[in-house]
């Protein structure tokens, strides 16, 4: 499957080899956003996949196909979509996605305490952290490291800490850093260090400060609901 870029015209796209093709006479854009249409579209024949590329994110601009192709698939799934049948099938469709991302929660949630081992005297405090690091990484579409599949659960756990307390811990978000290639990725090494220190001194039991970055961010945290 060819995939273009944007073209620098409404009706044209580029290639990967920098040359501008014009869309087809009677072809129209469709818009991601409905995903069954789409991918009836596609398999109905000719196509443009259309993308465009911003850092290391690929967003989708949509498909090009023949306005006709498109206008009878449309019609087609508007009608599935009306029956009583298709609405019971979207319910339990629901409903199954709601307990598998509950379970994914509830999972996740487990995943982290085990990653953090604090000591005993600090399990309250696990607690809390591992509830405020799966309510910000597991919500569907946050598109943290926690909703990739690419590595273990547990990887995912000890990256969401880690990145949690990156952003809540540390001034990292308002660091002026140089736009230097590798300055960012070591800026983020160094802080992850740091982090993983203090984690090693609620893993030991010793005794934090009530001025520990940690505990501070903690305090301003609201229990989400979602989280066990």
């Amino acid at each position: 499957m060819t995939t273009f870029s944007p073209g620098p015209t409404p009706n044209t796209v580029r290639t990967a080899d920098g040359k501008v093709l014009a869309v087809p006479d009677g072809w129209v854009l469709l818009p991601p956003g409905d995903a069954a249409l789409t991918r009836r579209v596609k398999a109905a024949g000719d196509h443009w996949v259309v993308a465009e590329k911003k850092g290391r994110k690929v967003f989708s601009k949509g498909i090009w196909a023949a306005a006709t192709t498109i206008e009878t698939i449309r019609a087609d799934l508007e009608a599935e979509r009306s029956t009583p049948g298709f609405a019971k099938k979207k319910e339990a469709d629901a409903k199954r996605r709601e307990k598998a991302q509950a379970d994914y929660v509830e999972d996740f949630f487990g995943v982290v305490v085990e990653f953090l081992a604090f000591h005993p005297s600090h399990a309250d405090l696990a607690q809390r952290l591992a509830k405020a690091v799966t309510a910000h990484a597991t919500p569907l579409g946050s598109g943290t490291v926690a909703r990739t599949k690419r590595i273990p659960v547990e990887q995912r756990a000890e990256a969401a800490v880690i990145a949690w307390m990156r952003h809540q811990t540390t001034g990292y978000d308002s660091l002026a850093i140089p736009r230097v290639k590798g300055k960012r990725r070591e800026v983020r090494r160094m802080l992850a260090q740091r982090s993983k220190e203090l984690l090693a001194r609620y893993r030991r039991g010793e005794a934090v400060g009530e001025d520990c970055p940690l505990r501070r961010a903690l305090a301003g945290v609201t229990p989400h609901p979602s989280v066990p």
